[in-house]
């Protein structure tokens, strides 16, 4: 069975799975510009019939944001990094409900504001990888180690950035939000995903960026939950991995090494 070191720690694992957004791709590049999109279509169709204040991104979602208005940060517990899409769409409709739109209408425009903000992202394609990460997932795929996504996200969406990022092919599975009844932080995304990927739990690791990832790796029995935090994540004071078994700052921490133990 492979060795996964970490700083001196070893863990042994046949598989490994992974959150997307913050842990493979760079979340604020994506979402920031996805997010923005968003709230500014559902704005203008809600003060188009309605009078009122919509409150700002930045308190309904958890997002920072500089002078111009493009996210520079978030909160690593909030909507924006934790919710499902669903969540999201909730609390922005909640917005246009309490200025007095029918909830079936301003769930219409937020759901239409979605549409139009996919689109944009469909031209522009906002997608980064973190640093190091195309060269581990190299090493696990030239090591015959079988990977997989766990992630808050649509699957069909989450299917699209792999793609755009180029890096699709190096997972045999991929389990969104809605293919399971419970997301984040219950097990249920772990015990499907290594279904699928005829593993134990226990033989995996999962890395992830929020604590929701590690209480979910926790809580379904993985071999190591490994938190991904990033400096500007440190440095906002807002990234507490308490059910991490180990934190790395980035992947050139993690080095996968053949075993010729058995099992």
């Amino acid at each position: 069975m492979p060795k996964l070191m970490i700083n001196k720690r070893s863990y042994s694992v046949k598989g490994v799975l992974f959150d997307k957004d913050g842990t493979l791709l760079d979340f604020i590049s994506l979402w920031g510009y996805w997010s923005e999109s968003l709230y500014r279509n559902y704005s203008s169709k809600v003060l188009a019939v309605a009078t009122g204040v919509i409150d700002p991104i930045s308190d309904l979602w958890g997002t920072v944001h500089d002078a111009a208005g493009h996210m520079t940060d978030y909160s690593r517990n909030g909507p924006l990094a934790m919710g499902s899409i669903g969540d999201l769409l909730a609390i922005l409709a909640w917005q246009g409900y309490r200025l007095g739109l029918p909830w079936s209408e301003s769930m219409r425009f937020a759901r239409e504001s979605k549409r139009l903000a996919d689109e944009e992202m469909e031209q522009v394609r906002p997608v980064y990888p973190l640093p190091g990460v195309i060269d581990f997932l190299k090493q696990c795929h030239d090591q015959k180690v079988p990977m997989g996504i766990v992630t808050a996200d649509e699957t069909a969406d989450a299917e699209k950035h792999l793609q755009w990022l180029g890096i699709r092919q190096f997972f045999k599975v991929i389990v969104g939000n809605d293919l399971v009844k419970q997301g984040k932080p219950f097990p249920e995304m772990v015990h499907k995903a290594c279904l699928e990927l005829g593993l134990a739990p226990n033989q995996v690791a999962l890395i992830g960026d929020t604590n929701s990832d590690m209480q979910m790796g926790k809580s379904a029995g993985v071999a190591a939950t490994i938190g991904i935090m990033m400096k500007h994540a440190a440095q906002s004071g807002d990234c507490w991995l308490n059910d991490a078994n180990v934190l790395v700052s980035s992947y050139a921490e993690l080095q996968l090494e053949e075993s010729t133990d058995e099992g």
